[in-house]
């Protein structure tokens, strides 16, 4: 498929209404899940689709200037929109709330008061916060999990389905949104401020677990909870119940596993999994909780989990295996799918073991948050030498990869879930077949963190995929790619509109059917034949110098982009400027 086809979104069977196209520029504090989702489906739909990043007021009035859009859409803003802006021109605001909900923590609030049902408004914006015309809503159940994963989840597909409305609407030229009205018995949304610090607190000789568990899951992602720690303050994120350990007295420490520390509570325990230590000049950042007190844990117990146990309670698990028949499930559950040194060789130990096994097809089912996003920009920042450490980390992504490439006894499947990025993507297409929810989005590209060359083999596993000249295309336009688009692009082998649960038994039913084919042996002597081809043509051994060689001089060159990339990315640094593959209207300014 010709590249200009892929990048203006005019992909087979999925364009919506590319006869009524227009210019929409997205005005947002950053490139988040939903701003990636909403660029990909509006491009689907024929739509000309421009970002430019929330700097200031003087920016955003000139960007507006230039690119002329017929409609602004705000996925995710933190500050009003100018008035000089919203006043002459239709602004859409996506808010993470219910009809009538207006103020900041909106998704916070719905957590922690444990509705059940909640949703999203794409409202007009006004001379008031969340207090402009509706344009669209759509509601979804709640589930007890983060704030973060009900985001890229629920809140997500709400969004996507009501701006698609809302920009229908808009383009019908004839709708008339609903005014905010409180005296309605169907705006059930209200005015809240902000949540702070104090309304999350945790009393640990009180708040049972469930309680515990709410107020981490309600302030994951950002801000976390704040607590103590050994005298010093941390912030608290990814927390799940234990059930089968207790302690005394409730807050103690009592065991770590694998980076997370499990605390007793008043009717049983909860696992944490990331802090964040509060400095007076915020320049502290998340890290796994052990790796944060690793000075204070000497006398707490680690408590291993076998990940070929068949693990009934909940418990921390990040790695975990299941067999079923002649299928066997490999799950890898990363915070934000970063997967530092040690995760990589303890996967890899856990996937050596499997493929030494009878099972006759491998499942790589990565989370269900994310698939994999690659190396772990926050612990190599956090390394005595983030140099080295960026070394250790690309090697064993590289021998992890390296190993699924190479499986010769069984047939493999990666089954995306969720989102992937960078090295993440290249360690799925080391599989056989590649299976996708349509919902995800895909990031097959590195340059974006200060143009780090990247590595786990994809000078050779990107191209055989889709080409040479795509491939130069994807890395080098940095751009989003949905799974409808991955596949017809070749990067993947099928896509389908599931749900998670849905999407799992659908993977089960194609890995059992893989296994039982009367093909099997034929499908993996072909696979042995190309890979001797393969390698006879270029060794895999060369594609992984000619890469760490690029990879060393931007861990050790004299170029410090890559670093100075991570340390913006790793400390949260708000963006001086939109980058132009992003910002199309400057790009087409300076040409």
């Amino acid at each position: 498929m010709a590249a200009d086809v892929w990048l203006t979104g005019l992909v087979e069977n999925n364009c919506r209404a590319s006869a009524s196209s227009m210019k929409i520029l997205f005005l947002t504090h950053s490139f988040n899940s939903l701003a990636q989702r909403l660029f990909v489906e509006l491009t689907r739909g024929g739509h000309e689709v421009s970002v430019e990043f929330d700097i200031n007021d003087a920016v955003t009035i000139q960007a507006v200037e230039i690119y002329q859009p017929a409609l602004i859409i705000a996925p995710f803003l933190k500050r009003a929109i100018p008035e000089t802006i919203w006043r002459r021109q239709l602004c859409f605001i996506v808010h993470p709330g219910i009809v009538g909900d207006r103020g900041p923590s909106a998704l916070d609030w719905a957590v922690m008061r444990d509705y059940q049902q909640w949703g999203v408004t794409v409202l007009q914006a006004n001379g008031e916060m969340d207090a402009g015309d509706i344009w669209a809503s759509e509601l979804f159940l709640m589930r007890l999990t983060k704030k973060s994963s009900l985001y890229r989840h629920e809140v997500v597909e709400a969004a996507v389905e009501s701006v698609l409305v809302a920009v229908t609407h808009f383009q019908s030229g004839n709708f008339k949104p609903m005014p905010l009205d409180y005296t309605r018995p169907d705006v059930l949304g209200r005015r809240h401020e902000q949540i702070r610090q104090k309304d999350r607190a945790i009393d640990w000789r009180k708040d049972n677990t469930r309680t515990i568990l709410r107020k981490i899951h309600a302030a994951d992602g950002f801000p976390g909870v704040l607590d103590i720690l050994y005298g010093e303050q941390y912030y608290l994120f990814d927390a799940c119940v234990e059930e089968a350990l207790r302690g005394d007295p409730p807050g103690e420490i009592i065991a770590k596993r694998n980076g997370a520390i499990c605390r007793a509570t008043v009717d049983g325990a909860i696992w944490i999994g990331q802090l964040k230590r509060k400095t007076v000049d915020n320049t502290s950042f998340k890290i796994s909780a052990a790796l944060a007190l690793r000075d204070r844990l000497t006398e707490v117990p680690e408590i291993p989990f076998d990940p070929f146990s068949s693990c009934r309670g909940e418990t921390y698990r990040d790695v975990w295996y299941e067999r079923r028949q002649d299928v066997g499930y490999l799950y890898f559950e990363f915070y934000n799918g970063a997967m530092d040194t040690a995760q990589c060789e303890r996967l890899r130990e856990v996937y050596l073991t499997v493929a030494r096994s009878s099972v006759r097809v491998i499942v790589l089912m990565g989370g269900t948050d994310f698939w994999s996003n690659g190396v772990h920009l926050n612990h190599i920042e956090n390394a005595t030498s983030p140099a080295d450490e960026s070394w250790r980390n690309i090697n064993a992504m590289n021998d992890l990869t390296r190993a699924i490439l190479t499986t010769r006894d069984q047939l493999t499947i990666a089954a995306l879930q969720g989102n992937a990025g960078a090295g993440g993507v290249f360690l799925s297409l080391a599989a056989d077949y590649i299976y996708a929810r349509a919902s995800i989005i895909l990031n097959p590209h590195y340059k974006g963190m200060g143009n780090l060359y990247g590595s786990e083999y994809w000078t050779y596993l990107l191209p055989r995929r889709v080409g040479e000249n795509m491939a130069n295309t994807i890395t080098q336009k940095r751009l989003p790619i949905g799974a409808p688009e991955a596949y017809n692009l070749g990067l993947i082998d099928a896509c389908f509109a599931l749900t998670q649960l849905k999407f799992q038994k659908k993977i089960e039913q194609l890995a059992k059917i893989l296994a039982a084919s009367p093909n099997y042996v034929a499908l993996l002597q072909n696979k042995a034949r190309q890979r001797e081809k393969d390698e006879q043509k270029k060794p895999l051994a060369a594609y992984r110098a000619d890469e760490l060689r690029h990879m060393q001089l931007n861990f050790y060159g004299f170029d410090p982009s890559y670093h100075v990339a991570r340390y913006h990315f790793v400390h949260k640094i708000p963006h001086a400027w939109t980058p132009l593959y992003l910002a199309r209207h400057r790009h087409n300014r300076r040409s």
